[in-house]
């Protein structure tokens, strides 16, 4: 696979690599380790080769088996068979969790409690009571946590946010967001099982839930109706509306199909436009109400999945134990406005717990 000097402009390089604070040839590699074996952590794997500070040593699955031949495929030296193992091991810096939701907060602690930074995706846990534990173990332990939103982490849309910041399009009053995939998915697969916190809210609507969180903040208030899944009960297709003071978002999400996944911020003078594919954009399109419109290019490495590689990177050379394009704090006011919204339709997962009952 190409490094990222072979595929990017060089002046793009060093400006990623100087946003971590060092050229990637000049240090001592973060070490990885991966717990879990599926799509994403392979996609995630493949970005991070095309970085030169890292490497991946480590491995983790329940079934040894899955981890041998994903140690093999990818070249990592240790394929090991427990998140208990993964904790243990010397040869690990950080850890990027790519288990299904349902299973980020146990072993997001105990790596925490090992020792550990933790890069862990989204959904970051089942509610926002066990996201407030996840920092606050990580701040006892003096780890570095993280959500893997690597959608507030592409380029696009930290220029898109610059843009919005400068009054570009005046005062945001709306934001309009879909996520929708379709296919034939059966009960067992994560999307439709309550066992793995399944739906489509927690899966999709993340995504249009963080964009408009990141142009308005956190809503005065939640409302939602849902179908739900007649099989297995999770929501099968989502509508959002959240309030605020003087704007309004609207969102949606499902499995059943649906609109195309695009996102609109509205404002006073003008709106951004986030095509299809919204929540890993390559650019966006600017337009004014007092005339013409503007498309930004903003491409973004790999498979997309190197922006947020390059953040935690940032913040583990530079000391700190906190993201700035992805904080604590809005990972945590994302959480329970996705809690107000499985409040709102009723969904409630098997084997779902609050911290004090772990």
């Amino acid at each position: 696979m190409a490094r990222l000097a072979e595929i990017v402009p060089l002046t793009l390089v060093l400006t990623i690599a100087g946003s971590c604070g060092v050229l990637t040839s000049m240090v001592e590699p973060i070490r990885w380790g991966i717990l879990a074996t599926g799509g994403i952590a392979s996609t995630f794997v493949e970005d991070l080769a095309l970085l030169d500070d890292c490497r991946v040593t480590a491995v983790a699955s329940r079934s040894a088996e899955r981890a041998a031949a994903f140690a093999k495929k990818y070249d990592i030296p240790h394929a090991l068979d427990s998140v208990q193992a993964l904790a243990a091991s010397d040869e690990v810096d950080i850890v990027y969790v790519a288990t299904p939701h349902s299973h980020h907060y146990l072993p997001t602690l105990r790596l925490l409690e090992a020792g550990k930074h933790v890069l862990c995706e989204k959904a970051f846990a089942y509610n926002a009571a066990q996201t407030r534990t996840m920092f606050d173990v990580a701040r006892e332990h003096q780890r570095f946590l993280m959500e893997a939103m690597w959608t507030r982490c592409n380029p696009a849309i930290r220029e898109m946010r610059r843009a919005i910041k400068e009054g570009m399009i005046g005062e945001v009053v709306s934001v309009n967001g879909n996520f929708a995939i379709s296919g034939d998915i059966p009960p067992s697969h994560r999307l439709r099982n309550p066992e793995l916190a399944g739906g489509a809210l927690l899966d999709l609507g993340v995504y249009p839930v963080t964009l408009a969180h990141l142009a308005l903040g956190v809503p005065e208030s939640v409302s939602a109706e849902a179908v739900m899944d007649a099989v297995t009960g999770v929501d099968a297709q989502t509508a959002i509306t959240l309030k605020y003071p003087n704007a309004i978002a609207q969102l949606s999400c499902s499995y059943r199909g649906g609109a195309a996944n695009e996102v609109t911020i509205a404002g006073t003078e003008g709106r951004i436009e986030l095509h299809d594919y919204a929540y890993r954009p390559s650019g966006y399109t600017l337009v004014r109400y007092d005339g013409g419109s503007r498309e930004f290019e903003a491409p973004y490495v790999g498979h997309g999945y190197v922006h947020e590689a390059l953040e935690v990177h940032r913040a583990l050379r530079q000391g700190r134990l906190e993201s700035t394009l992805v904080p604590p704090q809005s990972t945590i006011e994302v959480m329970e406005i996705l809690d107000a919204v499985r409040e709102r339709i009723g969904l409630r997962y098997p084997g779902e717990t609050h911290p004090k009952q772990s």
